[in-house]
């Protein structure tokens, strides 16, 4: 949704969403009483309780679910031509900042991931998710730039961000439950199908400027639906008995308690996802201006361009007349009316 939606409107769903939204879906499956994280799922015709032990689905299906409800209510930014139409992706802005930013997302995942057992005494379970964690991402990274070389014949920053992301999100359901190959086998797979996803919103004309609906929506489901084959049959789940895959001897119980939850959660959070981004589209919240939006809204929602160290409520400019005058006259200088009187400390 970047790059065109209100503050104003990020302001207002977001009160929705992380007051009722994820509140009472999270409840569902890590409450105490939580219908679908307990053997209570025996409402949707079974008795194996559905798991997700650090939010594959609670966090990830329910986020990448809700940014496509938004981006299909906003539609895309101006001048967005897609690639059947003769067009494509457009390049990314800064790929020295998404890679930073990936590496402190891969960095806070340990306390994401490892954090869910919610105890060290379990030091043993925060090695494993740790390890579970970390091969994922790596996999996830290499066949994403792997599949898509042959498209490009480059090795593509970009697209390696979204495969670790692609293997972090897919891992954090089964990551208490399923062996370092396992890990390495699902988060190969988050990076292939990430890529198929990206593809996939750009064919049916969806803006998604940064594959969030790819990698969280759709590796989310991947890796909620991961457990129910891949999980080894040695560690317990939170109701005590042992969480087994059908890759592993297991029966399809899991794997039937996964789809089951999954394709609730992703149903319950669609409805209310496009009830609530198209209840504030109506009231005229949701997007900018096509005039702000051609200015950026770094500039009209928030006063400042993001790469020059000026602040125009603050009454002042660090650049000199001179060069402020100069920049103007090359057409490369900060648009002139945000200018407020340079003060004696420039």
């Amino acid at each position: 949704m970047v790059g065109r939606t209100a503050f104003r409107g990020d302001l207002l769903y977001s009160v929705v969403v992380s007051g009722f939204i994820y509140p009472i879906f999270g409840h569902w499956i890590w409450g105490p009483d939580g219908w679908l994280g307990k053997a209570g799922i025996a409402d949707l015709g079974s008795t194996t309780p559905f798991r997700d032990f650090a939010g594959s689905t609670v966090v990830h299906t329910v986020g990448g679910v809700l940014a496509i409800c938004g981006a299909i209510a906003l539609g895309p930014r101006l001048g967005r031509k897609f690639k059947r139409d003769g067009g494509g992706m457009p390049p990314g802005h800064n790929m020295t900042l998404a890679a930073l930013g990936a590496v402190i997302l891969w960095f806070g995942w340990y306390g994401f991931n490892p954090g869910s057992t919610l105890s060290a005494i379990d030091f043993e379970g925060i090695g494993r998710v740790a390890t579970n964690t970390t091969l994922a991402a790596c996999a996830g990274a290499l066949v994403a730039v792997a599949w898509v070389y042959p498209r490009s014949k480059k090795w593509d920053v970009g697209i390696s961000i979204n495969g670790l992301l692609a293997g972090l999100v897919a891992i954090t359901c089964p990551c208490y439950w399923v062996s370092p190959t396992g890990s390495l086998a699902i988060g190969a797979v988050a990076g292939a199908i990430m890529i198929f996803a990206v593809d996939f919103t750009e064919w049916v004309r969806v803006d998604d400027p940064c594959g969030a609906f790819a990698v969280h929506g759709i590796c989310g489901i991947w890796g909620t639906l991961s457990l129910g084959l891949f999980a080894v049959g040695k560690y317990v789940g939170g109701d005590g008995k042992i969480v087994k895959g059908v890759l592993y001897g297991g029966n399809a119980n899991q794997l039937l308690a996964q789809i089951k939850g999954s394709a609730t959660i992703i149903v319950a959070t669609a409805a209310a996802g496009l009830l609530l981004m198209f209840g504030i589209k109506a009231l005229g919240l949701l997007r900018i201006s096509e005039a702000e939006e051609l200015e950026g809204l770094d500039i009209a929602e928030h006063g400042a361009p993001a790469y020059h160290p000026e602040y125009a409520y603050m009454g002042y400019s660090p650049l000199p007349p001179s060069l402020e005058t100069a920049g103007a006259a090359r057409g490369n200088g900060p648009p002139s009316d945000i200018h407020l009187p340079t003060n004696e400390l420039a």
